[in-house]
């Protein structure tokens, strides 16, 4: 390995890495986030890396940069060779392959740049974690009536800043609950960009969040971070892909777990067979969720949930089901059950979205309509793309007859998109 830093041969490197960890090659493509056939021909040195690769490489196997150096391919370095000026090594004469050095010379680059490095810095300590994550809380109340654009520059920046603090912290004792904040940090970044209707940035900061959690060594941060997600997939129109998540993050959170991870994982698992059709499924699903909220152990909830996981939670994910099964009448009455639980404004504008859902089934075209138009009315006060796009995924959705309402609803949808929407306060 010493000499495989050395020359930075990465090929040699993420192949160590792999051995020791005892990963197979589709779990190390897995924790790299690239394609198997990709890590194949890395392995292989086949394929050619660039030096945001290298650096993404690196930090994802914990390699320090700074220990990755130039020099010329030769006999193994005793571990003190490392320790050398990188342009000691780049002076030595310039033998050896020179496709190699030319590789070398890009690394050098790499090795230069302003990146983390392992020592804890002193000025980490016990008060560390517990600061970024009251920032982090603060930031998640004021989500509750702010639109997530004036809120996401400062959560990214808090990501950021939360990043460099666990890179500074690694080696420290502080550095899991350090890495348990990054994640959170990581998973509020995530709903504020899947808020705006960036799913690109929201999957990558998910993932962060959940890597985040691998490094506190939390199972139960990584079972919601994964969760979350999994029903962030779910949402998106990609309800295969959710319950995969949601099957692994159950297989992680093993059958021992508090009652209130198993509820709502479970629930999160009846959307997504709800989203295929699958009613079965859905059903059982709800029915194991209903049976661990009444377990005498769910009590205070365990962290990262901060609220108990009770009935009438239940009841809402019930009656989402029974809105996406087209059973108007178990969604209505499912809602009613759920009525009693708190919502921000932009929460809430989801769920009258699928009401109004149940309500256009169910034959009410002008109740219908008027949920809507309140969600609308809410997600363009708050700029929220997510709750406008679910607006306008129910009235594609909507094959009845064009009664007047839906003629407004259809104006009102064209001026939001068209422009800003000048309608007053949101109500809620």
């Amino acid at each position: 390995m010493a000499a495989a830093l050395a020359t930075c041969d990465m090929a040699a490197i993420v192949e160590a890495v792999r051995t020791a960890r005892g990963w197979s090659q589709a779990g190390l493509a897995r924790n790299l986030g690239y394609s198997q056939s990709w890590v194949s021909r890395v392995v292989n040195g086949q394929q050619s890396l660039t030096l945001d690769q290298v650096r993404e490489i690196a930090r994802r196997l914990d390699i320090p940069v700074h220990r990755l150096r130039f020099a010329s391919p030769g006999p193994a370095l005793a571990p003190h060779a490392l320790a050398r000026p990188v342009a000691a090594h780049a002076a030595g004469g310039g033998k050896g392959d020179p496709t190699r050095r030319r590789d070398f010379g890009k690394v050098l680059t790499v090795a230069s740049l302003p990146l983390p490095v392992a020592p804890a810095s002193s000025d980490v300590d016990e008060s560390t974690a517990p600061t970024l994550r009251a920032i982090t809380g603060g930031q998640r109340r004021l989500d509750a009536s702010s639109p997530a654009r004036d809120l996401i520059s400062s959560a990214v920046a808090h990501l950021e800043l939360s990043g460099r603090t666990l890179a500074r912290a690694r080696r420290s004792p502080f550095a899991a609950d350090i890495a348990a904040a990054a994640s959170e940090a990581a998973g509020f970044a995530a709903w504020l960009h899947a808020d705006m209707g960036d799913v690109g940035s929201a999957r990558c900061h998910y993932r962060t969040a959940v890597e985040r959690a691998r490094q506190a060594g939390h199972g139960l941060l990584g079972v919601y971070m994964l969760g979350s997600l999994a029903s962030f997939e779910i949402d998106a129109d990609e309800p295969e892909l959710g319950l995969a998540l949601a099957g692994e993050a159950a297989r992680r959170l093993g059958d021992d777990a508090h009652p209130t991870a198993r509820a709502w994982l479970a629930c999160v698992r009846a959307t997504g067979h709800a989203a295929t059709g699958d009613g079965t499924a859905a059903t059982r699903e709800l029915g194991a969720a209903a049976r661990a909220v009444a377990h005498t152990a769910n009590r205070e909830p365990p962290w990262p949930w901060v609220f108990p996981f009770d009935e009438p939670k239940v009841a809402g994910y019930r009656a989402l089901v029974a809105v996406r099964l087209r059973r108007p009448g178990d969604a209505l009455a499912a809602f009613d059950e759920a009525a009693g639980v708190p919502a921000s404004a932009k929460q809430r504008a989801v769920l009258l979205v699928e009401l109004a859902g149940a309500h256009a089934d169910a034959g009410d075209v002008d109740e219908a309509c008027r949920l809507a138009s309140e969600a609308l009315r809410i997600g363009a006060a708050f700029q929220s793309d997510r709750v406008i796009g679910r607006v306008r995924r129910f009235r594609r959705s909507y094959r009845g007859p064009r009664a007047r309402c839906v003629s407004a609803l259809d104006e009102q949808i064209t001026t939001v998109l068209a422009g800003p929407l000048r309608l007053g306060p949101a109500a809620g």
